[in-house]
């Protein structure tokens, strides 16, 4: 009896890793950690909001010196390159996103360690951070790109599924972080869904839709919904 044993991939070759790149949109630009450049004015972004940090690896840093600590750590770890996330045309850094999991003889990356900033969230340079990291990534050859959150984390859960990214399910105990339990939501893209998911993001990115006051007329969500995979059932 013939069992089914999946698709040959053809026509593919692993893509490069993530290193040293320089992104920009419309409205967000992306460039590499520089932690003795850059430390300062995040904290000044991050002081007093400790909040950000429930879900993130490291506790909240007590003081600049030791935020300075995190981003140098950011900035050291080759293998899971760190981006600072800034407004275009403004050299104020306000967040940063890393591409987390890189392997690419698999051609699977993801989004991970993402600390957006309280000016940065629920803006458009934020969404779009995410969009050029995605789109740089199926533009090189990756097959696929994830986005893993603590279970409980629903904001992020949220977020997932606003981007575009389908609900693939629950890891149980999947690590222990900070001393607690961690199950981990996973979500993913793959290269596949992009052509619909890039043309929403397109979309909602236009003039005709984000107007001068950053205000948008259709939701993102909205416009990435139809090519979900699968929706995430606790939202």
């Amino acid at each position: 009896m013939e069992r089914p044993i999946g698709p040959v991939v053809t026509g593919w070759t692993p893509p490069p890793r993530p290193e040293g790149l320089h992104l920009k949109g419309r409205f967000a630009q992306l460039g590499p950690v520089d932690a003795q450049a850059d430390a300062a004015a995040l904290w000044a972004q991050f002081s007093g909001a400790d909040w950000v940090w429930d879900y993130l690896f490291e506790a909240p840093p007590a003081d600049g010196n030791a935020f300075a600590a995190v981003m140098q750590a950011n900035e050291d770890r080759a293998r899971q390159p760190c981006y600072v996330i800034r407004q275009m045309d403004d050299p104020a850094p306000l967040g940063y996103a890393c591409f987390w999991t890189v392997v690419p003889e698999m051609g699977s990356i993801e989004i991970g360690n993402v600390n957006l900033s309280p000016a940065l969230q629920r803006t458009p340079a934020a969404t779009e951070a995410f969009f050029l990291m995605t789109d740089w990534a199926f533009a090189n050859g990756y097959r696929r790109m994830e986005w893993k959150c603590n279970a409980l984390n629903m904001p992020s859960r949220r977020a997932a599924q606003r981007l575009g990214f389908s609900f693939e399910g629950i890891f149980r105990q999947h690590l222990i972080v900070k001393g607690r339990n961690r199950d981990t939501a996973w979500f993913a893209v793959t290269d596949s869904d992009w052509g619909a998911m890039r043309e929403a993001y397109q979309t909602w990115l236009s003039d005709d839709n984000i107007g001068a006051d950053g205000r948008q007329r259709q939701r993102l969500s909205a416009l990435t919904a139809p090519h979900l995979v699968q929706r995430d059932p606790t939202l």
